[in-house]
């Protein structure tokens, strides 16, 4: 290397030395700032731990809080749950009653068919207006998932083979949810 070079780089690492003792310094300065302005470091934690046990206690009271609601508003569904039902149900119990009065009146069983159909169909459609629908049984395939097949009925023809004949007791559904399975006779 020339002595120019020499010379320059040391002049280099002499400016980069002082700018390092500058910087050191500030950083000296600002730490001892800080430890001025600060509390002590145990007294800090302490009052995080604080604050944070009052976030947990508030936490989990509030869920405590939650669960209690929800297990009461649990309770009322189940010991108030058929009360829209019930309430649609009434206006059909008031009908057969005043069939009942009424037919002791009179002697004409016709008449007495004819009032117990109308509080049938009344029936049927109170009951789909609760979202209850009859499960179809008549000239249908065989399905396990909504009909039970208590009787096998052989000797009726290929056409007639995994195919519903009769209906022994009609079946349910609520709300697309089988509640009474269907039950009937299968050809065999």
């Amino acid at each position: 290397m020339k002595e120019e070079d020499i010379n320059q780089t040391e002049e280099d690492e002499q400016v980069t030395d002082k700018e390092a003792d500058s910087i050191d310094t500030e950083d000296n300065n600002i730490e001892v700032e800080t430890e001025a302005d600060d509390k002590d470091p145990l007294d800090i934690a302490l009052a995080q731990i604080d604050e944070l046990r009052d976030k947990y206690l508030r936490s989990v009271a509030e869920f405590d809080n939650y669960r209690k609601r929800t297990l009461k508003e649990r309770a009322e569904l189940i010991l108030n749950g058929g009360e829209k039902v019930i309430t649609a149900i009434l206006p059909v119990l008031d009908d057969m009653e005043r069939a009942m009065e009424n037919g002791e009146k009179t002697d004409d069983p016709d008449v007495l068919r004819e009032g117990m159909a109308l509080i049938h169909q009344k029936f049927i459609k109170t009951l789909e207006t609760q979202g209850v629908s009859i499960i179809p049984t008549d000239d249908v395939d065989f399905d396990t998932d909504v009909h039970e097949a208590v009787a096998m009925v052989p000797g009726m023809g290929d056409d007639k083979k995994g195919k519903v004949i009769d209906c022994l007791q009609k079946g349910y559904k609520l709300n697309e949810k089988v509640i009474r399975h269907a039950k009937v006779a299968v050809g065999q």
